[in-house]
């Protein structure tokens, strides 16, 4: 279709530790009964791929959000995607992504622009060999020892960092695949 687009959908906190269960079945076809088309789930950590002729990314996911507490009772923040975001995402990488396996590196998905102030009282040098950088409304994590280990992932998952902002994080696999996945939604 001319004007439909491809997104990914990231719900955050989802299925952990059996808690707000939203099982991957029921959120395909609670997509479907959006009138999203290609709902495709990957995982059973709240990644979806789906269509729409909505161009709005906010929109789409207060949408979501909206009716995902309906269908299951619990609030859940979700962010959405576009494919040329989420293949941003992937080509801008400041590590060598080729180079490292999937449970070294990690992408922060936020809301908005996260201000590079928050991050100041941070010290990248205290935590080497990890390392951090910003994106375009991501934070990159590379943590040689997997996020299990991360002294330097610690830190940067304190709630006063990024107060206020919808934040999930998911490994480098789980970044490519969801940027593959809607490149071949959008196809």
């Amino acid at each position: 279709m001319a004007n439909t687009h491809a997104y990914a959908l990231l719900l955050r906190g989802i299925n952990v530790g059996g808690h707000r269960k939203v099982p991957m079945a029921d959120l395909r076809a609670l997509l479907t009964e959006l009138g999203h088309g290609g709902v495709r789930s990957y995982l059973q950590s709240g990644n979806a791929v789906f269509t729409s002729p909505e161009p709005d990314e906010d929109r789409l996911a207060s949408a979501i959000e909206r009716a995902v507490e309906g269908h299951f009772g619990f609030t859940v923040d979700c962010l959405v995607r576009g494919t040329p975001y989420l293949r941003a995402i992937v080509d801008d990488c400041p590590f060598p992504s080729a180079e490292l396996e999937g449970r070294q590196l990690h992408v922060t998905y936020f809301s908005e622009r996260v201000d590079p102030e928050r991050l100041a009282g941070v010290d990248p040098a205290a935590h080497l060999p990890e390392e951090f950088r910003l994106g375009d409304r991501a934070l990159y994590l590379y943590a040689p020892e997997g996020l299990g280990r991360s002294k330097l992932a610690e830190q940067l998952a304190r709630p006063s960092l990024f107060k206020g902002i919808t934040a999930t994080t998911r490994n480098w696999n789980t970044v490519g695949k969801l940027a593959d996945m809607a490149a071949e939604a959008e196809a």
